[in-house]
């Protein structure tokens, strides 16, 4: 055997161009070996591959076979038309590059329906003459065919019992009350149980912390970013050794696992009675859950300022708040100042100070300047605006302010700098 660079081109990843030492033929089939692996972890099935080639040179070096091409690939056949290296080869075939595979066992072809069909395909079409695997072979005969198509089919039947079995093993693990996959923080796995048997301990470093959580939240009204805030200063850590994250402390704050019952699936809306001991009871978490999810309570005399809905943080992104105050002269005058500010809900180290509200609004008339009427939502809703107006000082005062076109987007400017500098939201 040698290895040849002929007019094929350059090598392909995952392909080797290899050609056996016999003599030439003009009817002589010309072989792809197409090995596959199900998954595409490179730890698991490491060997699979390299068995199935071997295996399958040694056939072909035995029963002096051509082959043109090596292909293999990490992929699982389950569904059709997802295997890049296999579309790949079909397509050679159509183009007349070889006109046989040789595999280890049908299923590495295919487990699904539309993979199959093409392949039988290719067969009514002369297109492929042979398909060659360990101890079978598959001509353009309508036996041979059939076979093929049973025993790929058989493969799928396999396929999709598995994960029957899988989801039947996961459903009787959930009614004795065990939930499948890692548990949650503040318990641990009996790492020395049988696989299928292992029990979930509670983590007693952890879980007086999981419920202090819980009793922070219902009974002092604490937020989540204050327990976050709590954890990190306790230096508080998951099993990994990381830091627990303000999303993570809002995932503990809504599992019922805690209390002893757990949802399966996820999203399922089906619970079941969990074996575990529980960390708090379901009082305290329906509790901590009013708490959390409680609309904030609006305090009577709360104003409603201009534009906190509307403008962003620059520097960081968060919200902007605004607050009012009050300055008495010693002549009895009174004057309001609004500033505005970073609310910091997203950066708690933001920098940005405030800013009051007459130079803000003079930051936006000249932004108004700037920026493309065409662009922004509220051009319409202006342009009718402008047009009521006009339509007022002709019909009411008798001047016909009618401008050119051109002039319409000068005066929209000039309607939004009014707006700013002297509108009220009534």
């Amino acid at each position: 055997m040698r290895r040849t660079q002929s007019n094929l081109g350059p090598l392909r990843p995952n392909t080797a161009i290899l050609e056996l030492e016999q003599p030439d033929g003009a009817n002589t089939p010309r072989y792809c070996l197409y090995a596959r692996k199900s998954t595409e972890s490179d730890e698991m099935q490491i060997l699979s591959i390299d068995s199935q080639i071997k295996e399958a040179m040694e056939s072909a070096l035995k029963e002096g076979l051509n082959i043109v091409e090596v292909k293999k690939e990490s992929h699982s056949a389950k569904d059709s038309g997802c295997r890049p290296v296999f579309n790949q080869m079909i397509a050679e075939i159509k183009q007349g590059r070889f006109n046989g595979i040789l595999c280890w066992a049908p299923d590495r072809l295919s487990r699904n329906a539309g993979d199959l069909g093409a392949i039988v395909d290719l067969m009514d079409s002369g297109l492929i003459v042979d398909i060659r695997t360990h101890g079978q072979r598959f001509t353009n005969s309508p036996n041979e065919k059939f076979l093929l198509m049973i025993l790929c089919s058989q493969a799928k039947l396999e396929n999709d019992h598995k994960g029957e079995n899988v989801k039947r093993g996961l459903r009787a693990k959930c009614e004795q009350g065990w939930r499948p996959g890692v548990a949650p923080l503040g318990y641990l796995h009996d790492k020395y149980a049988d696989k299928g048997q292992k029990r979930v301990l509670m983590d007693k470093d952890r879980a007086p912390i999981i419920k202090q959580m819980f009793e922070k939240v219902a009974h002092n009204s604490e937020s989540g970013r204050a327990v976050y805030k709590w954890l990190n200063d306790i230096k508080f850590t998951t099993r990994s050794g990381k830091k627990l994250t303000l999303s993570g402390v809002y995932r503990i704050l809504n599992e019922t696992f805690y209390y002893g019952e757990f949802e399966y699936p996820v999203g399922g809306s089906k619970y079941y009675k969990g074996n575990h001991d529980s960390i708090i009871t379901k009082e305290l978490f329906i509790k901590a859950r009013e708490n959390l999810t409680a609309p904030p309570r609006r305090h009577p005399g709360t104003i409603d300022f201009a534009f906190t809905k509307l403008l962003y943080c620059g520097a960081c992104g968060s919200g902007i708040s605004a607050e009012e105050k009050f300055k008495h002269q010693k002549n009895g005058n009174i004057h309001r100042y609004v500033y505005y500010h970073c609310t910091r809900g997203k950066d708690r180290n933001c920098q940005e100070g405030a800013i009051r509200e007459e130079d803000l609004l003079s930051q936006l008339v000249n932004l108004v300047d700037k920026i493309d009427i065409n662009e922004i939502a509220v051009k319409e809703q202006i342009k009718k605006e402008v047009e009521r107006f006009r339509k007022f000082s002709y019909g009411v005062l008798g001047k016909d302010i009618n401008l050119p076109k051109r002039s319409l987007e000068i005066d929209m400017r000039n309607y939004i700098k009014y707006i700013l500098a002297d509108g009220t939201k009534e």
